[in-house]
């Protein structure tokens, strides 16, 4: 094969990348791509801060791309009549890229595979950004799991295959496809950006990964539910945007331990299943596209949240007057992340003590994440909500008081984001509503919006009118 166009996705690395890589191998010119999708970009779910990360990463790539003489050409539209004008200019005899899930992008490519055909260039697709995709892993009786547990022993029953070699430097070409040129800043796109959020690219993901092996991963499984300590690995937005691939992560892990104690090793397995829980998210994805607006378990579409516009604004502001929850949500306002067990509390929070629709959680978190993942924010959310993938999950229902207490003990992550209660005592930093009626702190926070002693027997039953309602013809997608 002559020429080939490496179709950049949701891959923005050249380490380590299988599409791209194979592309080489098989070409004799290989055209870098990237498409910068309206259909995406425009979509109601897009955030700045995941509009800023994407631009720091193009922009990475293009530098990474240079020095191997591979330029980067940038187009933006549709990516059907974009994609087959590119391979017309440069004359290319296939299309390689690296799988998406996510049910627009397996619809598109479909699209795209025609289109392509019938103008008889190829389109190769090659699974990347996952161990195990949706033919993987299946039951015995050839189903796709929906439960977590027999997954992740599946997952960890298979090989892990070792990174790909970098690709080689080659002459880079006398004269490149014209290419649009990106903006300085995502408000140019209309996505002012009022959140400072971390670096995008390959670089920043390798170091990233670099700091969590030297400083935190021993320690993951003791440290991770603590959002005042620094214990998680912060990969989440580089794993979404593919600057950094599992199978590197897993080496990379795999070679830190080797002179770790049986204690660490256990430490890190509890970091392989946040992994697992990635991959196993997308998959679920995959084989039933329609929890991407519903519910796992359609019964609970029946559910009729009963919660106010007025809560539900509380909740987005950090002002419900539950210090653990207006200090994660505070978080993710500021920096576009909130840590995984601050994102439990508030979504339990918002589904099981505001009696809000989980959608609308879901929904508010895309456009504020910088790591704004549909599989894993979908998961994670009807995980909370009590309407995903769990048995019998309705009756799991956090207090955010002792939540807070447990893994905040001294209030160390509540008075970095609400300095309002920075000076009370830590005995009534997760029950402001307790401290002695003079204390200045309360007359600057507000009261709680709700009771959770009182909202928790009304989401009870909610659920359980739901259960005693006949039952649809399927309670799966």
């Amino acid at each position: 094969m002559k020429t080939a166009v490496h179709w950049f996705r949701r891959d923005l690395r050249i380490a380590d990348n299988t599409g791209l890589i194979e592309a080489i191998r098989q070409a004799q010119h290989v055209w870098p791509l990237f498409i910068l999708d309206d259909a995406i970009l425009g979509g109601a779910d897009m955030g700045a801060a995941r509009v800023a990360f994407l631009l720091e990463s193009i922009r990475s790539l293009e530098r990474d791309l240079a020095g191997l003489g591979r330029p980067l050409t940038i187009r933006r539209g549709l990516p059907e009549p974009e994609l087959v004008r590119f391979c017309r200019e440069v004359g290319a005899e296939a299309v390689f890229c690296n799988r998406d899930y996510e049910p627009y992008c397996s619809q598109r490519d479909t699209r795209i595979f025609n289109a392509l055909n019938g103008l008889g260039i190829g389109f190769e697709i090659f699974k990347d950004s996952v161990l195990c995709e949706d033919q993987d892993l299946l039951t015995q009786s050839g189903r796709p799991f929906a439960v977590f547990t027999p997954y992740s022993k599946a997952w960890k029953g298979r090989p892990v295959p070792p990174p790909r070699p970098r690709p080689a430097r080659c002459h880079p070409p006398a004269r490149s496809p014209a290419s649009v040129a990106l903006p300085d800043s995502p408000a140019a796109w209309g996505f002012p950006l009022r959140q400072t959020i971390c670096a995008g690219g390959e670089p920043a993901a390798r170091k990233c990964l670099s700091r969590f092996l030297r400083q935190s991963v021993r320690r993951y499984g003791e440290q991770r539910d603590y959002p005042a300590l620094d214990g998680t690995s912060l990969l989440s937005p580089h794993l979404h945007f593919g600057t950094i691939n599992v199978r590197t992560i897993l080496k990379s892990l795999r070679d830190s331990l080797a002179d770790a104690s049986a204690a660490e090793h256990r430490n890190a397995d509890v970091f392989v299943s946040q992994l697992i829980w990635r991959e196993f998210y997308l998959q679920i994805l995959w084989h039933f596209p329609r929890v991407a607006t519903a519910c796992f378990r359609t019964e609970y579409d029946r559910l009729e949240w009963k919660g106010s516009a007025s809560h539900f604004q509380a909740w987005c502001a950090g002002q419900t007057g539950y210090p653990i929850v207006d200090a994660a949500m505070r978080c993710l306002n500021a920096t576009g992340w909130m840590h995984n067990r601050a994102r439990m509390i508030v979504a339990m929070f918002l589904a099981k003590d505001l009696l809000l629709s989980w959608q609308q959680g879901e929904q508010y978190f895309m456009r504020q994440l910088v790591d704004g993942d549909l599989a894993a924010n979908n998961g994670g959310w009807q995980w909370c909500a009590g309407t995903g993938t769990d048995a019998a999950p309705y009756f799991r229902i956090f207090n955010p008081v002792s939540q807070g207490e447990r893994f905040d003990p001294e209030g160390a992550f509540v008075r970095s984001w609400v300095p309002e209660l920075a000076g009370l005592e830590s005995r009534y930093i997760h029950r402001p509503w307790e401290a002695p009626s003079g204390s200045a702190e309360l007359k600057r926070y507000p009261p709680r919006i709700v009771r959770h002693e009182e909202q928790r027997p009304r989401c009870l039953a909610m659920f359980q009118a739901v259960k005693k309602m006949p039952s649809p013809q399927s309670s799966r997608p």
